[in-house]
């Protein structure tokens, strides 16, 4: 009875055959989705107290970025 090794880096001829979880894809994809509605959130919503210097620099970055 023969045992069969890999041998090789797991290349075919058309190129590198990697799979990857799909978790690999979605992580990102959910992340850049969670941020992007917390940009776009609703315009009504006001602050309940706390430091304004910390809203007033929330402020400084939200003109700085060209949206």
């Amino acid at each position: 009875m023969s045992v069969r090794t890999h041998s090789g880096t797991g290349t075919t001829a058309t190129g590198a055959d990697i799979r990857l979880p799909w978790w690999v894809l979605a992580l990102p994809v959910a992340a850049f989705t969670a941020l992007l509605l917390l940009m776009t959130g609703p315009g009504e919503a006001h602050a309940t107290g706390g430091d304004p210097k910390v809203g007033r620099f929330l402020e400084q970055v939200r003109q700085t970025l060209p949206l």
